[in-house]
């Protein structure tokens, strides 16, 4: 009798022959020094509902302070922690991705449409009016006194005055110079200005100089582009985003000084090339049980993708039972909070490691394991799930099995991971067949947290 590990930190992708392994709402934690196991698979943070705009969604969020500035359709608000909201000023658009950045004075936004400043001192807002100002950016930025933005369907950006962005001068501006792309997004990393644009990235420093304080650094050029605006989040001291190379292949990379490192792994790659399109994506960071994680949204392809920058590899999220993508669209920090924003509607959810659901809509989570394999025909008497039990309301885990290679599933078989202090529960499936290549998966529902520390099958 043999006894065969199940789990592992593959991924599926071009074929199920080569892997079936999945973890949906799941992620991985390697430990060290392990004690049941040196790999444990944790349920991803819960959804907890913290404020809500309304029927539609927020359009754009900045923290400053204890406060929280919030776009939601044409109007401006400020919300405290007790998510108490003031509305601030009227905006002219009232759909479309908003752009924010402060000052320590005001907040500057760029719809892609116009700009606007909010006086943090004064409480006035206003459209800026300046002739100089470009009222066609789509993203802007904070460094050393001024604020930048982009000129669309250009490779040129502007700046505003030193400390007031309702000043522009039509001289001071600049055009990306090592490729002719458009700009992508404007963004500032470490007290350097990043030009993303469609194929290339540059990297700005300044000089100090009074007239036009931004110049090129030498050599700081990279022949990777930005495949969607929004995709970009500052991730464990650095900045990652989905890329483009000129070949139009797109990948998930984390800047390493002026070097992207890619992070995707061929398997992902090979399904989000393979979606309609990516151009849409959306990305954030945030921090939850000590691991820092990426979550990058398709929503065309209607996915949702988890790097864990600890471990890192990358998992499936979805909400609900009916597999769609998950709900956040974008976040912010706000007073030790991650706070996200529902891509629906006008919610704003607190993530928590400890809550078991979405907002009160359940999580269902999945984990596809390693094949079983040999060129004789294997019998497995029984499977067991080495996981925490007697946490929730009755929780249960259901067993399918897969006997020609995870191309096909068979039926459900299910078992109770019993019920709250029920902790000598063991979920154990029995008498299972023969095959020569196995492949398991493992679905847990309800309320309750979630650590699965491996599972074994007893094989001859």
């Amino acid at each position: 009798m043999a006894r065969y590990p199940l789990f592992g930190t593959g991924e599926t992708g071009r074929s199920v022959h080569y892997s079936a392994q999945r973890r949906l709402n799941l992620y991985c934690a390697i430990k060290q020094q392990g004690d049941r196991s040196q790999l444990a698979y944790y349920g991803t943070p819960g959804l907890a509902l913290f404020a809500s705009f309304g029927a539609e969604p927020v359009r754009g969020a900045h923290t400053f302070r204890d406060i929280m500035y919030v776009v939601h359709r044409g109007t401006l608000y400020s919300m405290n922690n007790s998510a108490v909201k003031t509305v601030l000023g009227t905006l002219s658009t009232t759909v479309g991705r908003v752009s924010m950045a402060d000052n320590g004075t005001q907040i500057f936004l760029v719809d892609g449409t116009d700009g606007y400043i909010y006086n943090i001192d004064t409480g006035a807002f206003s459209v800026i009016t300046d002739a100089d100002f470009w009222d066609v950016a789509n993203t802007c930025a904070y460094q050393a006194g001024r604020f930048l933005y982009d000129k669309k369907s250009s490779g040129q950006f502007g700046i505003s005055a030193s400390y007031d962005g309702a000043a522009h001068d039509a001289t001071e501006f600049a055009t990306s110079e090592s490729f002719s792309d458009d700009m992508v997004r404007i963004f500032v990393d470490h007290s350097e200005v990043i030009l993303f644009g469609s194929l290339s990235t540059e990297f700005w420093g300044n000089t100090g100089a009074l007239d036009f304080p931004y110049q090129p650094i030498n050599g700081a050029v990279v022949e990777y582009g930005l495949a969607a605006r929004w995709s970009l989040a500052k991730l464990s001291n650095s900045v990652a985003f989905l890329g483009k190379n000129r070949e139009g292949q797109v990948g998930v990379f984390l800047l390493k000084g002026y070097q992207p490192q890619r992070i995707s792994t061929d398997e992902m790659e090979y399904t989000i090339n393979n979606y309609s399109t990516v151009a849409d994506a959306s990305g954030f960071a945030y921090k939850a049980g000590g691991h820092t994680f990426y979550q990058l949204n398709f929503p065309t392809a209607g996915k949702s993708w988890l790097y864990d920058d600890d471990s890192k590899m990358w998992s499936h999220l979805e909400y609900g039972s009916t597999g769609g993508r998950h709900r956040a669209e974008f976040g912010v920090e706000f007073i030790n909070k991650s706070l996200v924003f529902d891509y629906a509607n006008g919610n704003v959810y607190q993530i928590s490691i400890d809550a078991t659901d979405d907002n009160e809509e359940p999580i269902v989570r999945e984990i596809v394991g390693r094949h079983i394999i040999d060129e004789e025909m294997i019998s497995i008497s029984r499977m067991w799930l080495d996981i925490e039990t007697g946490l929730g309301s009755d929780p249960q885990a259901m067993l399918s099995v897969s006997k020609d290679g995870g191309h096909s599933f068979g039926s459900e078989r299910w078992t109770s991971l019993g019920a709250i202090g029920e902790f000598k529960t063991r979920a154990i499936w029995r008498v299972l067949g023969q095959a020569y290549d196995w492949v398991f998966k493992v679905r847990i529902s309800g309320a309750t947290k979630c650590t699965i520390s491996g599972a074994w099958v007893d094989a001859k």
